[in-house]
């Protein structure tokens, strides 16, 4: 019968019966044999414009939400990707794709554990076995990230082109999964035992973790291709220079992308290198500041007054690694559970004005290695956010007499 089906009007018809057919609560094995009988492959676009045509009859978006996960699994394998433009590396549909392939690391290493721990024999102690568990799930709250820059991005730019409907059901499941992340990380918090972590992952941990995955094919089946036919080049540029406001989600690009047909790299540098800055003391531009910040022999991070890390110096020889992805990732998301309740301390004491500074030194890899925690204030006073500074004294606790400036050529 699909040779039959050769014009977009049938196929959408098609379509949209067989959606209304679960709605009606037909039962979504039958729907789907339905529609590999009737349809080999619908295009992405056609979903799209299907899930539009039905909110413009009347069909609540939420009636929609509600049985998304349904319509994934019924079109999975039926929706044709062949037209789909390939992106080139560090294109923001690049970059939300590598993002994927992270999230799904951590989604089958979260899933593995589990499994692994509840066909143990025996577990000692549940909460320490819990660990690596709540660090993957944990990890996956930058997920939040991913999700914000489909929101107040992409979304915007699709609804200019009058695409409002998916965007809104997509919205409506970024914020189930986030409750759902938040809601089981608090449960995992409260298990006793293996048994209770059972019933934890069956009814909480893996739903979670496959509505997380689940995303995935709807963003690279449906929401990418048709996002990548609508959107000018121009728009992807608008929305690549914006993602940084945004942050990553486990995953730092390590391409710069620009538009070949927009604008020049020459036009690119010299609109953000030719603004220059002025403070009480002078006056800088762009790539001297970027240089002198990356030049102080320290490494500096920048936490802001809602917690969140904005910044982090990039020199040429770091203490600690620093990846993009930790951008406007909450503080206390950066260190061991055993430390955060020292993290929180540290922030309450500055907040609150009771200290300005925590010192801190370790010994590792066989460099002595000072951290500094100062609390940054404006003018007024006003918190503004925390300063760490990082430092390796290794070869400075080594100096004996001194080196004077007449004695630069002798070293």
């Amino acid at each position: 019968m699909s040779e039959l089906i050769d014009n977009s009007k049938q196929r959408k018809s098609i379509l949209k019966s067989l959606i209304l057919k679960l709605h009606e609560g037909v039962n979504p094995e039958q729907v789907r044999k339905e529609l590999e009988s009737a349809l080999s492959g619908i295009p992405y676009g056609e979903v799209v414009e299907v899930e539009q045509e039905l909110v413009a009859e009347g069909l609540p978006e939420t009636e929609i939400q509600k049985l998304c996960d349904i319509h994934s699994y019924v079109m999975q394998g039926s929706i044709d990707l062949s037209t789909f433009k390939i992106t080139p590396p560090g294109h923001p549909i690049d970059t939300f794709e590598k993002e994927n392939r992270e999230i799904e690391k951590y989604v089958d290493e979260a899933n593995k554990i589990s499994e692994e721990l509840i066909a143990a024999e025996s577990v000692e102690n549940i909460k320490e076995a819990l660990i690596p568990v709540r660090a993957k799930l944990n990890s996956l709250m930058d997920i939040d990230k991913h999700y914000k820059r489909k929101e107040y991005l992409l979304f915007s730019f699709l609804e200019k082109r009058g695409i409002t409907a998916p965007p809104k059901v997509m919205w409506g499941k970024h914020d189930e999964i986030r409750e759902m992340l938040n809601g089981t990380i608090e449960a995992l918090a409260e298990v006793d035992d293996k048994d209770d972590f059972a019933i934890i992952y069956k009814t909480l941990v893996k739903p979670t973790l496959y509505s997380i995955a689940d995303m995935i094919v709807k963003e690279e089946k449906i929401l990418f291709p048709m996002s990548a036919d609508e959107l000018s080049e121009a728009d992807w540029y608008e929305i690549y220079k914006q993602t940084g406001d945004y942050g990553y989600c486990l995953y730092d690009p390590k391409v710069e992308w620009k538009p070949k047909n927009l604008i020049s790299k020459e036009q690119v540098e010299s609109s953000i290198t030719s603004d220059t800055m002025s403070f009480p003391t002078g006056k800088l531009n762009y790539e001297e500041v970027l240089g002198i910040l990356n030049t102080i022999p320290v490494d500096m991070t920048f936490v802001d007054k809602n917690d969140k890390v904005r910044y982090f110096t990039d020199g040429k020889e770091r203490i600690f690694e620093r990846s993009r992805a930790i951008l406007l990732r909450d503080v206390r998301m950066c260190h061991p559970p055993s430390s955060v309740h020292i993290v929180d301390k540290i922030l309450e004491d500055f907040k609150s004005g009771k200290q300005d500074k925590a010192r801190f030194w370790i010994n590792s890899r066989g460099k002595f290695i000072m951290i500094e925690y100062y609390a940054v204030r404006g003018t007024n006073g006003e918190y503004l956010g925390t300063l760490e500074v990082s430092q390796d004294l290794s070869e400075l606790r080594e100096l004996d007499g001194e080196q004077r400036l007449l004695s630069y050529d002798k070293e």
